[in-house]
């Protein structure tokens, strides 16, 4: 999408040589005409999906979830990764490393939110080793969910995750897929 991609270019910030800070319009601060655009997209991407819900894990997933589930006109589900006081002990649980933060979080759904034989369509903001994906697709497949596909805003596909999602037979769409951040700057696949 190369709306997204001029923004990841004008707007984005590679740190560490691996990881991309893009805080000015999903992961600190959201651009919700650009979130819409995504979730259009990925309505057109996945038009030929019969799709009853969509599951995205927070914090940085729920933009893109909730734009892409509204212009499906599904619910959308939050993975959690605290269970708060409120929620029962019907949840399932996946673990799932952050890169990101070098942490391990423990992500959760309640039960009565993912239904056996629904047709989930998993959306994320940045598919990089594919963690958050993992643990996902863990808890769909805990509920019986069949998986239409799984969307990204961003894929560092030199680091695995999207080769992870493909090798499980599962389709897989990125709006922006980055190649390399050779010298410091972002480069697309497909880039000169």
């Amino acid at each position: 999408m190369k709306l997204l991609e001029d923004r990841i270019k004008k707007d984005g910030e590679v740190l560490d040589g691996d990881v991309l800070k893009i805080n000015s319009f999903l992961n600190h601060q959201v651009d919700p005409q650009l979130m819409m655009q995504c979730g259009e997209e990925f309505k057109r991407l996945f038009a030929d999906q019969k799709i009853d819900r969509v599951l995205t894990c927070e914090a940085s997933g729920i933009a893109p979830g909730v734009m892409t589930a509204y212009v499906l006109g599904v619910p959308m589900v939050f993975a959690r990764k605290k269970k708060p006081s409120t929620l029962n002990d019907a949840v399932y649980w996946a673990d799932v490393f952050s890169y990101t933060k070098k942490v391990n979080n423990k992500i959760c759904v309640e039960e009565k939110f993912l239904h056996k034989g629904e047709n989930l369509l998993i959306i994320d903001d940045f598919v990089a080793h594919g963690e958050a994906v993992k643990g996902m697709v863990n808890i769909a497949k805990q509920a019986e969910c069949n998986i239409v596909g799984v969307g990204a805003i961003a894929a560092k596909t030199f680091q695995g995750g999207s080769e992870w999602v493909e090798n499980e037979g599962l389709r897989f769409e990125a709006l922006a897929k980055i190649d390399s951040f050779k010298d410091g700057h972002v480069h697309f696949e497909g880039e000169e």
